[in-house]
């Protein structure tokens, strides 16, 4: 068996075709664009990378980008001021923290601070706790642009046995909770975790978002599972690395993402759905017009 390929460059392709659709009609509404305001603070160049990215991806399906490169020296009351400014402007719908921050910055207080409708990247314990209650409105990014790559193999996945390796609060725990939702037996393994290996071995659905190159090899996958490699580790070359040992895991695998180029593209074409839902929503609150 060789695994068939979740290409989530073309999978974002399609998605961002869609969404330049919806505010082209949007627009012709007579409603003005989506609007979007990243935050980066300090000069990270993984973060530069993907907040530039982010820019062309709003500029592609014609939202409004606002976005704020900060020293790394600001002060933490100074980045709230700045958060609670664009939660009262009229004109952005979606705001975005990038991380890492500074360590003398509080993270926790400031996706706290974050309108909760405006929280596109879905980290607000607001967002999260909907999720939980099976009542979800805006979604963590990464676990929803997985659940549309799960869409497009075609599986029924009602039923299935899915393990996430990995409990973070932006990815790993958001995404037991889709799975949950879409009615599959979830087991979330972590460092705390005996035998991760088993967990793995069992999984028709196998996530892994460790950021540890070679967690996973190929004898760790059930044969026809589908394999989702969030991981994302540049060596000392620049080349980035999966968790999976991609090469071994395609041979036992019926489906699985690449690194680079499969979860990465799905989380941002995400977070453009995310805003536009923002956009959306703020049409039936008078004081958002």
């Amino acid at each position: 068996m060789s695994a068939k390929i979740l290409d989530g460059n073309a999978i974002a392709r399609t998605a961002r075709s869609r969404l330049k659709a919806d505010v082209d009609r949007r627009l012709a509404a007579g409603e003005r664009p989506p609007g979007l305001a990243v935050i980066l603070v300090g000069n990270d160049p993984a973060s530069e990378i993907y907040v530039k990215a982010k820019r062309r991806d709003c500029e592609e399906v014609g939202f409004h980008s606002n976005v704020q490169h900060l020293s790394a020296n600001i002060t933490q009351a100074d980045l709230e001021e700045r958060v609670e400014a664009l939660n009262t402007d009229v004109s952005i719908d979606g705001i975005l923290v990038q991380s890492p921050l500074p360590d003398h910055i509080d993270e926790n207080r400031i996706i706290d601070l974050i309108d909760p409708l405006k929280d596109v990247d879905g980290f607000h314990p607001y967002n999260i706790g909907r999720l939980a209650l099976r009542r979800p409105s805006i979604r963590s990014c990464t676990p929803m642009g997985i659940m549309q790559l799960l869409e497009h193999t075609g599986v029924a996945i009602r039923g299935l046995e899915a393990t996430v390796i990995g409990a973070s609060n932006h990815v790993g725990r958001p995404m037991g909770l889709e799975l949950l939702l879409a009615g599959c037996t979830v087991t979330t393994a972590h460092k705390f975790s005996r035998d991760t290996e088993s967990c793995a071995r069992r999984a028709d659905i196998l996530v892994s978002a460790v950021g540890k190159p070679g967690l996973v090899p190929g004898n760790w996958v059930k044969p026809g599972a589908i394999v989702i490699d969030v991981g994302m580790t540049r060596d000392e070359n620049g080349k980035l690395h999966g968790d999976v040992v991609f090469d071994d895991a395609r041979e036992v695998a019926s489906w699985i993402t690449p690194v680079p180029g499969g979860v990465g593209p799905m989380t941002r074409v995400a977070m453009l759905q995310n805003t536009f839902a923002a956009a959306e929503h703020a049409l039936d609150i008078p004081d958002r017009r």
